[in-house]
């Protein structure tokens, strides 16, 4: 069956919850052009940020031309390089574009950004490539011993959002997903304190419902001045 967070993992623009302005925006952008484009989606953890880069990279290119990676740093190793470099040279079947989605961009370091630069310049129209980060676009270009700021100045950045609003939305898409898992039992009230508890992570809200960990930090300050 696979965790929840997977099952219900957003595979279209209209299944994504939250992100309103985000998919707005992307919309927007892929009505002009798909590839031929670096993408940058910033975001706190489990706002939806390789969810959103996932379906990006699959509006131009079928799933086996869509590769991911967790960490910059495979991206170092001279036959990811050599393979990257080559296929991006190369229509793919079906849709006919290459997608490449790296994770944890935030972990970029001098050796990496150099030759991802390279690589932007000659970015052919029927390959994308999306960088994901926790981090917010700023903070990234601050340290002076990575100097990444060319790399950003390359891509398009969308930056995810995680606030009030966010979080309403996340409270009821994951009182809808425990309700159809049978899994529900508990007030609107809990899940929109569930959502506050996780910092807005879906994905580690769904795991507590999974888990049928429904016990909100008010509920624990409760039982603890009981103990007291």
């Amino acid at each position: 069956m696979g965790p929840l967070f997977e099952k219900y993992r957003p595979r279209t623009f209209k299944d994504v919850v939250g992100q309103a302005e985000a998919v707005k925006q992307i919309r927007a952008i892929l009505k002009r052009q798909w590839g031929g484009r670096a993408y940058w989606l910033a975001g706190e953890s489990g706002t939806g940020k390789t969810s959103l880069a996932r379906i990006i990279a699959h509006q131009g290119a079928e799933s086996f031309f869509v590769e991911e990676f967790d960490s910059p740093a495979a991206l170092m190793e001279a036959p990811v390089q050599k393979r990257i470099e080559t296929g991006m040279h190369l229509y793919a079947a079906g849709k006919g574009g290459r997608a490449f989605i790296i994770n944890e961009a935030h972990g970029l370091r001098k050796p990496e950004i150099r030759w991802l630069l390279g690589l932007l310049e000659r970015i052919p129209s029927h390959v994308a490539v999306l960088f994901t980060t926790t981090r917010e676009s700023g903070q990234l270009w601050c340290d002076a011993q990575t100097d990444a700021a060319p790399l950003l100045s390359r891509c398009i950045c969308i930056d995810l959002a995680c606030n009030s609003r966010t979080l309403g939305a996340f409270a009821r898409a994951a009182k809808r997903i425990a309700q159809a898992e049978g899994l529900d039992g508990a007030p609107a009230s809990a899940y929109q304190q569930l959502a506050k508890d996780c910092r807005g992570n879906f994905r580690m809200m769904l795991q507590r419902i999974e888990a049928r960990q429904m016990v909100t930090a008010k509920s624990n300050r409760k039982k603890s001045k009981k103990g007291s």
